[in-house]
């Protein structure tokens, strides 16, 4: 027998499916509309930020479902920084692709501390609801 997800479990897997599938979407889109408008060393940019959303965006949806079954705020956390790391690492990749300014570069690291923090927060809501 499942339970239902809280509310805030809930948006945070809506929240994380809606960011997935914009990452097959760039995927998608890198693949097809940019091969040939931009350089090989930006095109593999471009996919190192979709690859990281999408395997953040499924994180975040495994940070929901800890949180769902141990009532852990902390994954919560942990899902939302990792969507948040999506929007700084994953956008500022896309933006320096597409916009080719160097500059966007400095926001990056954001989004990978985004991400470490997040990873780490898992771990604790992991650990401190351990039997």
């Amino acid at each position: 027998m499942s339970r239902p997800l809280s509310p805030g479990a809930g948006r945070l897997v809506a929240a994380a499916a809606v960011v997935g599938g914009l990452m097959v979407a760039a995927g998608a889109f890198g693949a097809h509309a940019l091969a040939d408008a931009v350089p090989p060393a930006r095109l593999d940019v471009w996919r190192t930020g979709a690859a990281y959303g999408q395997v953040h965006a499924l994180a975040a949806v495994l940070a929901a479902l800890v949180a769902g079954q141990t009532g852990a705020r902390a994954a919560l956390r942990a899902g939302w920084l990792f969507l948040a790391g999506v929007a700084l690492f994953s956008g500022s990749l896309a933006a320096l692709v597409l916009l080719d300014l160097p500059a966007l570069g400095a926001v990056t690291p954001l989004g990978g501390v985004a991400f470490l923090v997040g990873w780490g927060t898992l771990a604790w809501a992991g650990w401190s609801n351990a039997e």
